[in-house]
């Protein structure tokens, strides 16, 4: 019987600690909610920026291509 009040006071004490988890969990879960949500629409916005960023590089390297300085030196134009 003694064994068994044992186990008795082990599952009360375990049962307090998953009492206490169980009321304390949502609180935690909705605050990480928010953050997660503020980060997301960071993450958002830095995409946004960088899909700019690319297209503004994108546009810079479409540029026409220069002439190579091999056919400037031809024997008809030669370089000052």
């Amino acid at each position: 019987m003694e064994i068994f009040g044992g186990f008795m006071v082990m599952a009360s004490i375990l049962g307090f600690f998953l009492a206490v988890l169980w009321f304390i969990l949502p609180f935690v879960i909705f605050a990480m909610k928010g953050k997660i949500d503020r980060i997301y629409e960071l993450l958002e916005k830095m995409d946004r920026r960088i899909e700019a960023m690319e297209g503004r590089v994108g546009a810079a390297t479409s540029l026409p291509p220069q002439v190579p300085r091999s056919e400037l030196s031809s024997p008809d134009n030669p370089i000052p």
